[in-house]
C-alpha cells in the first residue's frame, strides 16, 4: 500500500496512468474509492491520483481533533503531491473536497494547473453558519455516541442524495456500504474540525475576486444548499465557469459520471490549451442589453 505523509499522519493513496497529473480530493461521504470512474477515466490521458483524507482508513485515523481543519486538509493536497514530486496538478475536489481545492487556489495558485470545485458550499451562506454548525455537532455527537452504521445509512438518504438513490439504485447502494465502512472516530472528528470550523465562502470574496487560477464549477441543480453559492461563486471568481447538471444532487461525480467526466475533460483539455482566459470585464459592467453605465 502506498502512503504519503502529512506531518506524521499517513496519507493513502492510489494512481494510475501517466501524463499531466489529476488529482482528486474526495467529500466527507466519500473516501479514495469514490473517484474510481474519474481514476478509469483519466488514468486514459492523464497521472490520476486518489487519496483518502485523513481520518478514513487506510489512512491515519488522528485521535486529537487538533489534527482536523480546513488549513489542515488544504495542506494535505500539498503533501500528498510533494512526496509524489508533481509540481503542479490539476486538482478536482467533490463538496469537503472542494473547499480544500478552494483553500489550495488561494494558498498554492503556482501549484495548481486548475481547480475543479464541485458540489461546494454547503453551509456557506453567512445566515446559515449557525444552524449548519448546531447540524454538524449534532451529527457528530451521533457518530461518536450512536450506532455509526444507521447513521451513516440515514446520511446516505439525505436529500440531496435520493437524486443518486433514485436513478442508480446499484451505484448508491455500492457508495452506502463504502460510507458504513468509515471510522467512527474519524467522521466525528472531521465533522467537528473540518466541516464546523471552516470559514463561510463569503467570507473569502476578497481572495476569491483575486482568484485567477482557471477554475470550473460543477453542480447537480437538486442540490439545494449549494446552489446560490456557486452563482455567486461564478460571479466572484474571474476565472471561473459554471456547469450545472439537471435533475442531479450532490454525488454529483457517481451520480452522472459520463456527464462530470466530459465537462472536467472538456475544461483540463481548454486550460491546457491555452483557452481559459479571465472573465470579460465588458460583461460585467451592469448593462442589460447595452454596455452598461459609463460606457
Amino acid at each position: 500500500m502506498s502512503y504519503a505523509d502529512a506531518s506524521g499522519v499517513k496519507l493513502y493513496y492510489e494512481e494510475a496512468g501517466s501524463g499531466t497529473p489529476v488529482l482528486f480530493v474526495h467529500e466527507f461521504a466519500g473516501d479514495h474509492r469514490s473517484w474510481e470512474p474519474q481514476m478509469r477515466h483519466f488514468a486514459r490521458t492523464n497521472r490520476a491520483i486518489a487519496y483518502s483524507a485523513r481520518g478514513y482508513p487506510p489512512s491515519d485515523v488522528p485521535d486529537d481533533l487538533d489534527l482536523y481543519g480546513q488549513d489542515i486538509a488544504r495542506d494535505d493536497i500539498l503533501a500528498v503531491m510533494d512526496h509524489l514530486g508533481i509540481e503542479r496538478a490539476h486538482i478536482v475536489g467533490l463538496s469537503m473536497g472542494g473547499f480544500a481545492a478552494v483553500h489550495f487556489g488561494i494558498h498554492y495558485p503556482e501549484r495548481a494547473l486548475s481547480l475543479v470545485v464541485s458540489g461546494c458550499g454547503y453551509g456557506a451562506p453567512k445566515g446559515a453558519q449557525s444552524q449548519f454548525r448546531d447540524e454538524v455537532d449534532a451529527m457528530a455527537r451521533r457518530f461518536r455516541e450512536d450506532d455509526f452504521v444507521a447513521a451513516m445509512g440515514d446520511y446516505a438518504e439525505g436529500p440531496t442524495r435520493v437524486q443518486f438513490q433514485n436513478k442508480d439504485p446499484r451505484g448508491w447502494a455500492e457508495f452506502k456500504e463504502q460510507l458504513q465502512e468509515h471510522s467512527a472516530i474519524g467522521a466525528a472528528n472531521t465533522f467537528s474540525g473540518v466541516q464546523g470550523r471552516r470559514p463561510s465562502l463569503y467570507d473569502l470574496e476578497a481572495e476569491l475576486s483575486q482568484l485567477h487560477v482557471p477554475t470550473l464549477l460543477v453542480i447537480g441543480d437538486e442540490d439545494d444548499p449549494c446552489l446560490d453559492a456557486n452563482t455567486w461563486m461564478k460571479r466572484t471568481i474571474p476565472s471561473s465557469g459554471l456547469v450545472i447538471i439537471p435533475r442531479s444532487g450532490h454525488t454529483i461525480n457517481l451520480e452522472e459520471p459520463a456527464l462530470f467526466n466530459a465537462a472536467v475533460a472538456d475544461f483540463i483539455a481548454t486550460v491546457e490549451a491555452g483557452r481559459w482566459g479571465l472573465r470579460d470585464p465588458r460583461s460585467t459592467t451592469g448593462g442589460i442589453v447595452t454596455k452598461g453605465p459609463g460606457r
